[in-house]
């Protein structure tokens, strides 16, 4: 099939569309497209806010044309070969397929790794072109360096494309995409819009550029842990022969490795954002990214929606829950191995008749990483302090006032555990095939009369804390060195987009 036969098979409106046989090529001319297009929106923003009375700017006619750069390929019968041991990087269907993409500053790496994975298996060229859909111009301009005036803030609003929300969705994510008879089978999970939408929220709820999080990211209810983190990346920092680069704090305060770079850039922001993120960078970028959620599932929702779009290798939840066993004692761990979905924020994306499974190769690591670090307790304490089994995530802040009610079903899920955060993680995990994982700490057991006290509570966190992040911080080493082993078939369905 040639290239222009290809456009014209289920490409849709796709421009300069260009055959490449190899990934380097394919991702070099992504990136040509998207600094083109984005250029030509700065270039005639700036000529708007420049132009004297009267003036039109002639770039302005070009902002149609700068659109997301789109991907794709197609795979004939004789070019179909699945290989059944494999999560990703393959399709399993004849037809074909394609996305618009963003970013390439962030993404390159991960769309080399994923278009070589697609050369390799099937042995057809990417194909890339000029999709027919506009880049929103606030995606492309952070700011402007000039104070429109209510004139020119109409011309910017009727003259510039800006982000249409009701064209961007998670229907593919939700396994509920209805593809149109003469466009392509998905590519991704995202479109360029939809993550250029989720990057910008990242920004505003954690106060840190997209394209300082890391590959791993640990999540957590209590800022105690994130304290505890940032003295710990600070020693990191320090050691002769660390990985690890600088570490990245809200306002894009960056501390630097002095092996890599200046030791201190860019000043720590006056007030903490909703949800404060904290990066410890790798230069492979397998860093971890350490995020203080708060309290309650829409915040685990809110940001594990938008983390998604950076396709992270692994997402922890590390956080404090009330114990619901009496045998139980404040400080022992928690390793979930399922959940019971009270938290009602996904229901609409994920029902919740739908199991959510526990993650083998995050739970090897979990448990792998607990005996390691209280290596010197006896197997004994071990087996009493650490417990597998089924959490509770709730909506209800005050659940104690109806134990009553709750009791039955407590009874019948054998749960050991409740929080506010953890199911909802885990199946934003399992729906974005995140693989995801939950070791909680039981900080209280209200059901039988031991509430948090204010020296007891004090007490408990100071001596669990360093402990709980160093089990989380080994997990993340160990899942590390798994390599591509740690991305589950389980999380994928049997029509999924080939992009991991």
């Amino acid at each position: 099939m040639t290239i222009e036969e290809a456009a014209n098979h289920g490409h849709g409106n796709v421009k300069d569309l260009r055959a490449y046989t190899t990934a380097e090529d394919a991702v070099a001319r992504i990136t040509e497209i998207y600094k083109d297009h984005t250029d030509t929106i700065r270039q005639a923003l700036n000529h708007l806010t420049t132009a004297q009375e009267g003036e039109d700017g002639e770039d302005l006619a070009l902002i149609e044309q700068a659109t997301y750069p789109y991907v794709g390929l197609r795979v004939e019968s004789g070019d179909l070969h699945v290989d059944p041991s494999r999560a990703y990087g393959m399709v399993s269907e004849v037809g074909t397929y394609g996305t618009t993409v963003t970013r390439p500053d962030i993404f390159a790496g991960y769309w080399h790794e994923q278009l070589d994975l697609l050369i390799k298996q099937h042995r057809v060229p990417i194909l890339v072109g000029k999709s027919n859909w506009s880049i929103p111009m606030p995606f492309v301009v952070e700011q402007l360096t000039t104070q429109l005036d209510p004139e020119q803030l109409l011309h910017v609003q009727n003259s510039f494309v800006l982000p249409n929300l009701s064209l961007i969705n998670d229907s593919i994510a939700n396994c509920t995409f209805q593809r149109h008879p003469n466009h392509p089978y998905p590519l991704a999970l995202f479109s360029g819009e939809r993550i250029d939408y989720s990057l910008h929220r990242l920004y505003h709820y954690t106060g840190t550029l997209a394209e300082h999080f890391q590959g791993f990211i640990l999540l957590t209810n209590y800022q105690r842990y994130i304290d505890e983190f940032i003295e710990f990346s600070k020693i990191q920092l320090q050691q002769p022969n660390s990985d690890y680069t600088a570490l990245v704090g809200p306002g894009n305060h960056i501390i630097a490795n002095p092996r890599f770079g200046k030791s201190i850039e860019g000043e720590k922001l006056k007030y903490l954002p909703q949800m404060p993120a904290y990066h410890l960078k790798r230069q492979d970028g397998k860093g971890i990214t350490f995020i203080n959620i708060g309290i309650g599932p829409t915040n685990a929702k809110n940001i594990t929606d938008h983390l998604a779009v950076l396709r992270p290798h692994c997402w922890l939840m590390l956080g404090h829950c009330a114990g619901l066993r009496r045998s139980q004692t404040l400080g022992d761990y928690i390793v979930a191995h399922g959940y019971v979905r009270e938290d009602h924020v996904l229901d609409h994306d994920l029902p919740v008749s739908i199991p959510v499974p526990p993650i083998a190769e995050v739970q090897v690591a979990l448990q792998q990483a607990v005996a390691k670090v209280l290596s010197q307790s006896s197997k004994a304490d071990l087996k009493t302090h650490v417990r597998t089994g089924t959490v509770v995530t709730t909506d209800n802040r005050n659940w104690e006032l109806q134990t009553q009610e709750l009791s039955k079903r407590f009874r019948q899920s054998r749960a050991i555990a409740l929080d506010m955060e953890s199911a909802t993680i885990a199946t934003n995990g399992f729906r974005f095939r995140v693989p995801y994982g939950t070791l909680l700490c039981v900080s209280d057991k209200p059901l039988h009369g031991e509430i948090k006290l204010r020296g007891m509570a004090n007490n408990f966190y100071q001596e669990r804390i360093t402990q709980h992040l160093k089990i989380g911080l080994e997990t993340v080493n160990l899942l590390r060195e798994s390599g591509d082993q740690l991305h589950s078939r389980k999380l994928r369905g049997f029509d999924e987009p080939p992009f991991r």
